[in-house]
């Protein structure tokens, strides 16, 4: 019995020595949260496929703003490329194109956070730049229109 109270004290004190010595603790513990996900980093190839996301929120025109809902169906190629189709009904009109076209490119971060430039042609406007950070190892995404008051938030398509 004693010898094994003796093994243990050893190898704790080894392991002690060990992170003093050069942050071995620190690298074991970082390989230990990558098998259950929790250290893992995100990347472009993060999102991939096909999300559905509801959008809300206000259009910035001269005045309160006008009230905005719809619908998006996005499509990520895993490489910073996005196509996508909308549907989205602004101060209670609907749209002139039940859905509209878009493309765009995506940057992910390694915090899982990034941002999106989408182009619209139908819109007229100039290129919406969108803020958004991926959830739950990808499967899910939440946005916000950088110059409005609109929101999206979206699952992956499964």
């Amino acid at each position: 019995m004693q010898t094994k109270g003796l093994a243990r004290r050893l190898i704790a004190a080894a392991s002690l020595i060990a992170c003093g010595m050069g942050g071995v603790c620190a690298a074991s513990a970082r390989a230990d949260d990558d098998k259950d996900g929790r250290g893992k980093q995100c990347s472009n190839e993060t999102l991939e496929g096909s999300y559905a996301l509801t959008i809300e929120g206000l259009l910035a025109v001269p005045g309160p703003g006008l009230p905005l809902r719809g619908v998006v169906l996005q499509r990520y190629d895993g490489d910073g490329n996005i196509t996508q189709m909308d549907h989205v009904v602004v101060n209670g009109t609907p749209p002139t194109e039940a859905w509209r076209p878009g493309t765009g490119t995506y940057s992910v971060n390694a915090d899982c956070t990034g941002t999106a430039t989408l182009n619209i042609p139908s819109s007229g406007g100039p290129p919406l730049v969108v803020y958004f950070v991926v959830a739950k190892h990808g499967k899910e995404i939440r946005q916000v229109v950088g110059d409005n008051a609109i929101i999206a938030t979206g699952d992956k398509v499964e």
